[in-house]
């Protein structure tokens, strides 16, 4: 037997970037990597962002004599489909760009950023492409990793691959065009990140989180939330891009909402979903005295500060542990669920049992039923 040893270390770069009026023609953000002259640009649009931005967007590249194939995408969980993925390629395929200077553009939510980041990744094996996030779930999550795929098989994220974007470019102006659903959506990811590693963001979400909701994140304080938000998560990523520490501590409200996003995406948004597990969570960390009860009541007090509306009737004790089971699976034979110790501490539990999550539930269903009387 012969064995011959190959290695090959490859650099991981990319630049997210703070911007404003991104298709101002002035603005060379969404042109500044690539080549410009004698150019084209593949660009996939979420749907509803097309129909407001459509005319800045073509402008702004025929302003810049940049030919661009404009493809609208329909948003949302559950078109995270292979049929999609394979829709927007063969948009490609008939759209030939170069494969090194003509970077893909991705503007849209993290569904969209997370399916055309598998095309740019999969196409030709691997195309740059720049993600322009315009949701608050895909600012401060979604498009800052590396992470891309699509749904399959009943399973989320089942099919995809990591693929690094050139750029990532924040312009927080899309923010004013978003339902306070979709607001609150974004904000819960930013809880995550405030209860299982940083008390100050917590703090600041306390004292200004509900004027920034009201003010679509264009305030002074706004700015300070999402700055700190995007650092705390960059801090985590960069140092684990692909993965190979499965502890995590963004998993944090990633275990169980796997399982309620799977059987609810159609009315479950992802947020949603994360911050049911969140407090269920914070429920067993506090029958582990992980969390003291007033550490317990100040989470819950910022949910209902927020005015975060919970459907508790979809949390199902066998579903939250059949969520669990895969989830083990998906970090290689171990729990390994994050858990807050303290507000802003972190320690990864191995022994969850069934009871513990069934005890959770019912101490949520409680608290909300106790809060609804007092309504």
């Amino acid at each position: 037997m012969s064995t011959r040893r190959v290695t090959f270390q490859h650099t991981i770069e990319y630049e997210v970037v703070n911007t404003s009026n991104l298709f101002q023609p002035h603005n060379w953000a969404l042109l500044s990597a690539g080549r410009i002259e004698d150019s084209r640009r593949f660009v996939v649009v979420d749907a509803n962002v097309e129909k407001i931005y459509s005319s800045a967007i073509r402008d702004y590249f025929a302003y810049h004599h940049v030919e661009a194939r404009i493809v609208a995408f329909p948003g949302g969980e559950e078109n995270k489909t292979m049929d999609h993925y394979l829709s927007i390629l063969r948009e490609l395929d008939s759209f030939p760009i170069h494969r090194r200077d003509e970077p893909i553009i991705a503007i849209g939510g993290g569904v969209l950023t997370d399916v055309v980041g598998f095309v740019a990744g999969s196409y030709r094996r691997g195309l740059p492409y720049i993600k322009v996030p315009t949701t608050l779930m895909g600012y401060v999550d979604a498009s800052i990793g590396i992470k891309t795929g699509v749904n399959f098989n009943r399973s989320k994220n089942r099919l995809g691959a990591f693929h690094s974007p050139q750029k990532v470019l924040l312009d927080k102006s899309f923010l004013k065009t978003l339902s306070r659903r979709h607001l609150l959506n974004g904000v819960c990811e930013i809880i995550k990140l405030a209860v299982i590693k940083d008390a100050g963001l917590f703090d600041l979400l306390e004292t200004h989180g509900a004027q920034c909701v009201d003010s679509h994140f264009q305030d002074e304080a706004g700015g300070i939330i999402l700055d700190r938000a995007i650092g705390g998560m960059l801090e985590e990523l960069e140092p684990n891009l692909f993965e190979e520490d499965l502890a995590r501590k963004v998993d944090f409200g990633h275990t169980f909402s796997y399982g309620l996003e799977t059987r609810y995406e159609t009315h479950l948004y992802h947020g949603e979903a994360v911050l049911l597990d969140i407090l269920v969570s914070s429920l067993i960390a506090r029958g582990r005295n992980l969390l003291s009860d007033e550490e317990t009541e100040r989470i819950f007090r910022l949910t209902d500060a927020l005015g975060i509306e919970l459907n508790v009737s979809v949390l199902d004790p066998s579903l939250l542990w059949a969520s669990l089971t895969e989830r083990t699976y998906h970090r290689n034979g171990l729990q390994r669920v994050p858990m807050p110790r303290g507000i802003g501490g972190c320690v990864f539990l191995n022994d969850i049992k069934a009871n513990e999550i069934e005890l959770a539930v019912k101490n949520l269903e409680d608290w909300i039923a106790i809060k609804y009387d007092h309504v």
